[in-house]
């Protein structure tokens, strides 16, 4: 009975959220709240959910102190020279520019927000694009890959969200998985390459100024300063004369801006104190001489106190970001009450239990690999929330019936996330190919093959590493 119930919440949950129906917040307190009277036991919801919360405080910190720290830090212009480095390195020439649309993906996720990081991305690169008649999808697709290997950063949400639901340190998932998700962002700056010399093949090289005129194109140069601004930039080129630049290919920069270089947010004094601080933050996360929630709580408390040492200004820097915390952390603390129903009213292991008897023994000891290839259909086909929270914890109670650990679990669940980022169910994705111009049906028809593939390779260089 405990195991038709379990399935059935899960279900239900799931139906919900992919339908709309409710918030995935709402459907994690809600739906289990409402289990957990079925099957007896609502007595007890009281200390399921405090056993829960109390376990999640420390994702939850780290989650909202991380996504406060990387909005500061594109706020104050942190990754603004990168962004220009990016657009002089990829000149006219479409291999650099399908290149530098990965680099740029990859670096800017770091602040663990996809609609940011493909606003800043589309930005900067969609003009050029449009002016040498590049594909977009390509850029769309190359875009949403890097987006999707970085989505694993603990900050980023599958980390905490596998970590939420196992009861494990997101640090020593993350850490380990390290040189197999390198090698997975490798592999998508090399598919890059391979896409960008098939562009260069069918366009040439040319220069900015020999590309054909385009309409003025409203592009946006506000995105992560927190300001708003849009700005009509003008993609054309030397239609009458005036503009012809002999050096325009290196100043392809200044022609096309990915962040508002205006914004009142920026501190362009304090770069290296930020530069510093950051590589100091993230050598000090993977030495582990602190908890991760420890060093993202002080690392967001002095880039706050330094760059804004006006309390209005750190009010509204908080303010800027609030959205992004709170639909995080909320979404960790309603996790609680998923998880803790599921644990506590025994349906997990009760789910657990049949499955491994359904499971052929000789696939017992590789429930990590199954995990890992699972992933990819179901991370695609359900939400984040829906995957980690309602089948991870049941595929990680098989896998332990068999001694494979959770960490591993944890680890391999992570593999589909580049397929995922692509996924009709993330709203980032309508950011992407909105702001791109691209239809949905188009990006996902060119997406999907090649995510899959660099889903494949980190889940054969975790084997191969001995991570999972």
């Amino acid at each position: 009975m405990l195991t038709i119930l379990g399935f059935t919440m899960i279900a239900t949950f799931l139906v919900l959220i992919m339908l709309k129906k409710m918030s995935p917040i709402a459907a994690l307190v809600l739906i289990p709240a409402l289990f957990c009277v079925f099957v007896g036991k609502g007595a007890h919801l009281g200390d399921y959910v405090i056993d829960g919360v109390s376990s999640l405080a420390p994702t939850a910190a780290m989650l909202m102190f991380a996504i406060v720290y990387f909005g500061v830090m594109i706020d104050v212009g942190l990754f603004d020279p990168i962004v220009r480095g990016i657009l002089r390195f990829c000149r006219a020439d479409p291999m650099r520019i399908v290149v530098g649309t990965a680099l740029l993906a990859a670096i800017v996720s770091l602040d663990g927000d996809g609609s940011t990081t493909f606003m800043i991305t589309v930005s900067a690169m969609y003009p050029l694009y449009k002016r040498l008649k590049m594909s977009l999808v390509v850029m769309t697709g190359v875009a949403a890959m890097a987006n999707g290997v970085m989505n694993t950063l603990p900050w980023g949400g599958p980390t905490a969200r596998a970590a939420t639901a196992l009861k494990l340190d997101a640090g020593d998932i993350f850490v380990p998985m390290i040189p197999a998700l390198l090698v997975g962002l490798l592999g998508v700056v090399v598919l890059a390459y391979v896409l960008g010399l098939r562009e260069r093949r069918r366009l040439g090289v040319v220069t900015l100024d020999e590309a054909p005129a385009e309409e003025k194109e409203t592009v946006l140069v506000g995105a992560g300063g927190g300001t708003g601004v849009i700005a009509g930039k003008r993609t054309g080129g030397s239609g009458s004369g005036t503009d012809a630049d002999a050096d325009a290919d290196a100043d392809a920069d200044d022609d096309f801006q990915g962040l508002d270089p205006h914004r009142p947010t920026l501190r362009p004094r304090l770069y290296w104190f930020n530069a510093l601080l950051t590589v100091g933050l993230l050598t000090a996360m993977i030495m582990e001489l602190l908890p991760i929630p420890v060093l993202f709580l002080l690392g967001a408390a002095l880039a706050l106190s330094v760059n804004y040492p006006n309390i209005p200004d750190q009010k509204a820097r908080l303010a800027a970001h609030a959205d992004n915390v709170l639909n995080v952390s909320g979404m960790v603390f309603a996790a609680a009450v998923f998880t803790g129903v599921l644990q506590g009213t025994g349906m997990v292991d009760s789910m657990a239990k049949w499955l491994v008897d359904v499971i052929p023994d000789g696939m017992g000891p590789h429930m990590a690999l199954v995990t890992g290839v699972l992933s990819l259909p179901l991370t695609y086909f359900m939400s984040n929330d829906g995957f980690y929270f309602g089948v991870l914890p049941v595929l990680a109670e098989a896998g332990a019936a068999h001694g494979v650990t959770p960490l591993e679990m944890a680890r391999a669940s992570l593999v589909g996330q580049p397929l995922h980022m692509s996924s009709p169910l993330v709203p980032a994705v309508y950011v992407l190919v909105g702001m791109a111009k691209v239809e949905f049906g188009d990006h996902t028809r060119f997406v999907v093959k090649w995510a899959a593939m660099i889903c494949l390779v980190i889940l054969a260089a975790g084997i191969l590493f001995g991570i999972i």
